[in-house]
């Protein structure tokens, strides 16, 4: 292991730790459940079948009668714009779930929540987001920047709730948040110049609070991630360790693969044959060229392992559907 590694990973434990010493913790049985119905569509990423195509990230997920939306986008109007040109509505969804704190992912939070609240109180009305998200983030002039912090304070004052997650959580019936996840594997893919302001100082911004969704079906698990930043491998290993040691059915979302060097492209396709992994529907900061060597390496076919557009889906019942710009 490296010099850097070991100072990344250091950084890592570091935030963590002093995450989780102001979170408390709520320990709840798992329910044991398995989804039966589950479908996710894709509200915000670079290409788009329908509305408008920008860099960031949202999916609205559908499981068992809920719903719940999965980061907002990198614009204040970007999901909102796209919701009305696929005819959806997110006035009878009350859950949030950002899964870090770059702004490609919760920009359109505020407005989101200000436009259907008018609607029901209750939409949007719950945010669940990792531990260390809303720590300041400090700029290449050493001074901090409380974005978060600022958009924490807005929220809540909308009447809105923001949980915490500092560990796997169970949001849902079947449905789990990862928590930080421990980053085991080298899969760095975070700014080499970003820090975050803790109490014990300014250390490296390795984004400690990236989590993804794990939704448990009969069928594997299926995880939707945002962008990250954590690892994809680090990632399915932690939830195959903490949440069910159950085949992975699909991995959707953004897996930050767009700048992997070849080495690491056929490293981490190796791993992903490894878990099995069935479906793969790569958006947002994959990268396209990415998806397709991907494709290529763990042997899956056009139909099992496509780029993830805007209006594009997954569903156990269907598998992906995908419209003219991924074919």
């Amino acid at each position: 292991m490296s010099r850097s590694h070991r100072l990344a990973l250091a950084g890592v434990c570091l935030l963590i730790s002093e995450a989780l010493a102001v979170v408390p913790a709520n320990a709840q049985p798992p329910s044991g459940h398995k989804v039966a119905s589950l479908e996710i569509k894709i509200l915000s990423t670079m290409l788009a079948d329908e509305g408008f195509g920008e860099w960031g990230f949202a999916a609205l997920v559908q499981v068992d009668g809920r719903k719940l939306l999965f980061d907002t986008g990198a614009h204040e109007d970007t999901v909102h714009r796209n919701l009305k040109a696929m005819n959806l509505d997110l006035s009878d969804v009350e859950l949030v779930v950002l899964s870090h704190n770059h702004d490609d992912h919760t920009a359109g939070l505020l407005t989101l929540r200000r436009q259907f609240a008018a609607k029901s109180a209750r939409s949007l009305s719950k945010v669940y987001a990792g531990t260390g998200i809303f720590l300041p983030r400090v700029g290449a002039n050493g001074a901090a920047d409380d974005r978060m912090g600022r958009l924490k304070r807005d929220y809540e004052a909308t009447g809105g709730a923001i949980v915490e997650v500092s560990k796997p959580t169970e949001i849902l019936p079947g449905v789990w948040l990862t928590g930080p996840v421990p980053r085991v594997h080298p899969e760095r893919n975070w700014s080499a110049t970003g820090k975050v302001r803790t109490a014990s100082g300014d250390v490296e911004d390795t984004v400690p609070e990236d989590m993804t969704l794990v939704i448990h079906t009969a069928q594997g698990l299926v995880y939707l991630f945002g962008c990250g930043h954590a690892g994809v491998i680090n990632t399915l290993e932690h939830g195959r360790k903490t949440i069910a040691p159950a085949p992975v059915k699909a991995v959707i979302g953004g897996l930050h693969l767009f700048a992997a060097t070849d080495q690491h492209l056929a490293w981490t396709a190796a791993q992903l044959k490894a878990f099995g992994v069935q479906q793969l529907l790569g958006a947002h900061c994959t990268g396209i060229e990415s998806v397709y060597r991907i494709r290529d390496l763990v042997g899956l076919t056009r139909q099992t392992c496509l780029v993830g557009a805007v209006g594009a889906s997954y569903s156990l019942a269907k598998g992906i559907t995908a419209g003219r710009v991924a074919k």
